[in-house]
């Protein structure tokens, strides 16, 4: 086995105990709720297996599913990023995409940024919408998805800055 592949199992491992430890059991004023276990998700190799990555959100959700006892919210949430993720990284990155030559944690660049609040937008809407599933929340859905979006986005380039490698 390579190193990427043990980055990416103790990745998955750490984001998901910090998140069921310390994360889940945060939320402010009835509309911030961090998320940043997707972080897994979006620092997923770019030339990675395609089909891993959506194994691995299939179990990064359940797992959330399973100890916040939502139903199966994070796990639509997690596919549907995971699925939607290449147009994404074709958006925000263009022809870099094409390459492969994109590294997320790296400094942050506006592409990087921008790929980062449309991955967190998208996790944040589903999920909300689909605890809500009634259209007459919907500006409460609003609400706190950019709420806890804009919380997210702050720990998961904080966790980025943190777990970056040192260039010497």
């Amino acid at each position: 086995m390579n190193s990427a592949l043990f980055t990416n199992i103790f990745r998955f491992i750490m984001l998901l105990a910090l998140q069921i430890i310390i994360f889940n059991n945060m939320n402010f004023l009835g509309y911030i709720s961090p998320y940043p276990y997707i972080l897994f998700l979006i620092l997923y190799p770019v030339n990675g297996n395609k089909s891993g990555l959506l194994v691995a959100s299939f179990i990064l959700g359940l797992i959330m599913d399973m100890f916040s006892n939502s139903g199966g919210i994070h796990t639509a949430a997690c596919i549907i990023l995971a699925y939607y993720r290449p147009y994404l990284f074709r958006f925000s990155f263009g022809l870099s995409y094409e390459y492969q030559t994109i590294k997320l944690n790296d400094v942050l660049t506006p592409e990087r940024f921008s790929f980062i609040v449309l991955a967190v937008l998208i996790h944040h809407f589903t999920l909300f919408v689909l605890e809500a599933f009634t259209i007459s929340f919907f500006l409460d859905v609003l609400i706190r998805t950019i709420l806890s979006t804009l919380f997210t986005i702050i720990i998961c380039i904080i966790i980025i800055y943190l777990i970056k490698p040192n260039r010497r």
